[in-house]
């Protein structure tokens, strides 16, 4: 699936859908990052520059990883799983080219 499939693919989701685990809230508060706007940036993902699919625990879940372009250097990257609702597992800041990390 490509990048704009992917984001069709979270749009259909709704803001109720969306769950943060306490991981992901902690991560959030300590980064300074707003609960509303990682929900914004799931629902309309105009940010989402990347994703890459990894290995789910369940048969029943996909996970990714995906990263939201704020400016040239400073990325927000998500670990979500999809099933019927969106969880948040984790938030981070990255403060350089995240590039070289998926390589």
């Amino acid at each position: 699936m490509n990048l704009e499939e992917f984001k069709n693919k979270l749009q259909k989701y709704k803001r109720s859908d969306i769950i943060i685990t306490e991981h992901a809230d902690l991560q959030a508060f300590s980064r300074r990052i707003d609960i509303e706007e990682i929900k914004d940036n799931i629902i309309n993902p105009v940010k989402l520059v990347y994703y890459k699919e990894q290995e789910a625990e369940n048969p029943n879940e996909e996970k990714y990883e995906c990263f939201f372009e704020y400016e040239k250097n400073l990325y927000h990257k998500y670990a979500i799983i999809l099933n019927r609702k969106i969880i948040i597992v984790t938030v981070i800041v990255i403060n350089r080219n995240w590039q070289g990390a998926i390589k």
